[in-house]
């Protein structure tokens, strides 16, 4: 079993710091008392759940997410979606765009409702708990990557004195159009972390150009090598290298590269790399873990 300590007073980048925050992320999917039990575990000593029903036209019911706060660190965790599901509805008509009242320019409208029935109470309990200057996080996988970085954005915009930290998402769909992002990444600049692994199919969704990623990627290339940046043409040539690893299934690669258990190995294999250089590296037939993963997104 993985062992997870937070560091309440790291700043800045690290892998360790995105390794513990992907875990953060991987617990939203968890039932309320394993979040508070597991947050506690982590040295949070105020823990809320939210539970937020809404009517978008979503494959899912409600908005999800936590608050865990600690008189150094507040870290805000959101929920995602089954990729499949998830992979369907943002390749079909529903990826319409609506102007995003917290910045310039346009965001998914799916998305947008999704985070506004819970941003009130979210935003409450920031100011309610953040009163001795604690580090501010958000994090999340999938759906919940694109509603961490949406929702990072919208807080500052209410209010500017809770400039996020850092927002680290994993397997984040693409969330707004050219000129939100190039307003996001202006004010957000070295705090967001945009983790990707291989073909993650969710990642490459919803179609360019009219939705555009923030910055900055972080790749998990074929064999588990993390890169600050990938050049396109050989993200391109990597991305084939996955699709015809796995010939025994093939065109399942996009769906099994975007679990949580997925990047939470990765992260475990780029840890003990760098704490051992000389490490081998397995191809990414054999990533120990990695293909098992699918059908493990946590309930």
């Amino acid at each position: 079993m993985t062992t997870i300590t937070f560091d309440h007073a790291a700043t800045g980048y690290t892998l360790a710091q995105a390794r513990r925050l992907a875990h953060a992320a991987a617990l939203a999917y968890k039932d309320d008392a394993q979040v508070k039990a597991t947050a506690n575990s982590w040295g949070f000593d105020r823990v809320k759940t939210f539970r937020v029903p809404h009517a978008a036209p979503f494959p899912l019911e409600d908005t999800q997410a936590y608050i865990a706060a600690s008189d150094q660190m507040i870290v805000v965790a959101f929920r995602g979606t089954q990729p499949e599901e998830l992979r369907d509805w943002l390749s079909d008509a529903n990826t319409l765009l609506t102007p995003y009242t917290a910045g310039d320019g346009n965001v998914h409208a799916g998305f947008y409702r999704a985070l506004d029935v819970v941003h009130p109470a979210l935003l409450r309990t920031l100011e309610e708990w953040r009163t001795s200057g604690q580090s501010l996080w958000f994090t999340g996988h999938s759906l919940g990557g694109a509603l961490a970085m949406l929702a990072a954005a919208r807080t500052h915009f209410e209010d500017p004195s809770l400039l996020a930290d850092g927002v680290y998402t994993y397997g984040q769909p693409r969330t707004c159009c050219p000129e939100l992002a190039a307003a996001y990444d202006q004010a957000f600049r070295g705090r967001t972390f945009r983790f990707v692994n291989n073909n993650d199919i969710v990642a490459q969704l919803p179609p360019a150009p009219l939705f555009e990623h923030v910055a900055e990627e972080r790749y998990f290339d074929t064999h588990g090598r993390l890169h600050e940046k990938m050049p396109a043409t050989a993200g391109l040539i990597d991305r084939l290298g996955g699709a015809v690893a796995d010939p025994l299934a093939p065109g399942t690669d996009g769906i099994r590269d975007h679990f949580i258990n997925a990047y939470l190995t990765r992260f475990d294999t780029a840890q003990n790399e760098a704490a051992s250089p000389a490490a081998g590296r397995k191809p990414k037939s054999g990533r120990g873990g990695v293909a098992a993963a699918a059908g493990l997104l946590p309930e």
